[in-house]
């Protein structure tokens, strides 16, 4: 591969201005795709849409924005990564718009599919421009910070979806991202400096196309497992589909010049190591938010808004405590502290089990904080998995990073979803209540997601670097 060092950008004038403009954008990528669930039944009496159509207000964000993120990462390689994130902020703010507008179903699920692009093309800028040109305490804290966000922000997302519903218009969902892009365009202009790898470089289209084929489908069958079960024939269609396309991206990579995905990376401890952690964390983490909210409106009797505002703990904590992460990374090593993150949050996780229908928020509120804290200490994982490679790769080694949380998470939802059924079931066979088979089903499904969680705990700690290191 003909490739030379990555040209070294130049440092911000402002690095804590950077900062905030590129968290913002993590933010609000991740925000919409939460933002909108609490909305769903207040767009629906307006618009008149279909239960289908419905359905694809929420899952064509996730779809295009999970398929075109590695394609994101190369693109910010290749033609600079600041020219990248705006350019995609740019689409995600245009898009935000005529969500806002739109009268129509076919209007919204189209603006929600072009939003979920423009937010898949610019998060692989964010965490390239944070970990390039910069020395390691401001890269550090800078993906950190990143991390923290996009975390608070899935959990959020259904309590600003709530309020914004319910007090303004479910419009301004969407349109509120506007003026903050155009802001954080305006100001990303001035303050990141732009970066891409130098020497011949070029875009791998059969690379890109497979990969994309393959994200879109898989993210495809993830979504509408909950609904039409993993042996539907579209599940199985688009699961054959993802792994045809996958076969194709893999041969295509082994012959191509300049790959989309060079697969040395893979080959490194710390990077395949890393990011196999962040799968398990999202495997187990999602597939709770999802199901704990649907456990606090049906079992214990809190309102939708209610429900949202349960998680605020949770992501206050993250966004509080992230930020000191980094030096207990540097003091005690990042394996060591991650992998204590990972603990905590399986131990939260396993405490959410205990709640019982007749338990109120002050029992809630412990449980969520431990899993707030665990994943704030999970933040070093982001920098050790990206400070490990050469900045050359810094793009699309945030495009399998932000992948990897992206597709765990939504698979996360799925598989605890098949055990949550399956237990809920067989308990209603055997006579329980309805309440009481739910909660048979969601601690079988908690607890899987709760051994994930540790799984990953042991995997980090041998695979991130140690103090000193």
């Amino acid at each position: 591969m003909n490739v030379q060092l990555a040209k070294t950008a130049t440092a911000p004038s402002s690095p804590r201005l950077t900062l905030l403009v590129v968290a913002f954008a993590a933010f609000l990528t991740m925000l919409d795709n939460t933002i909108v669930t609490v909305a769903l039944p207040s767009i629906r009496a307006e618009l008149g849409l279909s239960l289908t159509a419905l359905e694809w207000v929420a899952t064509g964000y996730i779809l295009t924005f999970s398929s075109v993120l590695l394609t994101g990462g190369r693109l910010a390689d290749v033609f600079g990564r600041r020219v990248v994130f705006l350019a995609g902020f740019a689409v995600f703010s245009a898009a935000s718009l005529a969500a806002g507008l739109a009268g129509d179903a076919v209007t919204l699920v189209a603006a929600r599919m072009v939003q979920g692009l423009g937010a898949g093309l610019l998060l692989p800028a964010t965490l390239a421009i944070l970990s390039t040109g910069r020395d390691e305490r401001q890269r550090s804290l800078g993906v950190a910070v990143w991390m923290a966000v996009a975390a608070g922000a899935l959990a959020l997302g259904p309590v600003l979806g709530g309020v914004l519903s319910q007090h303004a218009h479910w419009s301004w969902i969407f349109l509120i991202n506007v003026p903050v892009g155009v802001a954080a365009i305006a100001v990303g202009r001035v303050a990141i400096p732009e970066s891409r790898a130098e020497g011949e470089e070029r875009l791998d289209l059969p690379g890109l196309v497979t990969s994309s084929t393959a994200l879109a489908a898989l993210t495809f069958a993830l979504v509408h497992v909950p609904d039409v079960g993993w042996a539907a024939p579209r599940t199985l269609l688009a699961l054959v589909v993802a792994g045809a396309a996958s076969a194709a991206f893999v041969a295509v990579e082994r012959r191509a010049p300049f790959p989309m995905v060079v697969p040395s990376l893979f080959v490194h401890r710390v990077f395949s190591g890393g990011v196999a952690s962040q799968v398990l964390w999202g495997l187990g983490v999602n597939g709770v938010f999802f199901f704990t909210a649907i456990f606090l409106q049906d079992v214990m009797g809190f309102s939708p808004t209610g429900a949202g505002l349960a998680f605020l703990p949770l992501a206050a904590l993250i966004i509080a405590v992230a930020p000191c992460a980094p030096a207990l990374a540097r003091r005690f090593g990042a394996n060591v502290v991650v992998a204590s993150g990972l603990v905590l949050v399986a131990v939260g996780i396993a405490g959410v089990t205990l709640l019982q229908p007749h338990h109120g928020y002050h029992e809630l509120v412990p449980v969520m904080m431990t899993i707030g804290v665990g994943s704030a200490l999970t933040t070093p994982l982001g920098d050790a998995v990206l400070g490990a490679m050469p900045e050359r790769y810094a793009g699309v080694a945030s495009g399998v990073f932000s992948v990897s949380r992206e597709v765990s998470g939504i698979f996360g939802i799925a598989a605890v979803g098949v055990l949550v059924t399956a237990g809920r079931d067989s308990a209603l066979a055997a006579g329980h209540s309805p309440a009481e088979a739910f909660m048979h089903g969601y601690s079988t499904g908690l607890f899987t997601a709760a051994a994930l969680v540790a799984a990953g705990a042991v995997l980090s700690l041998w695979a991130l670097p140690r103090r000193g290191r």
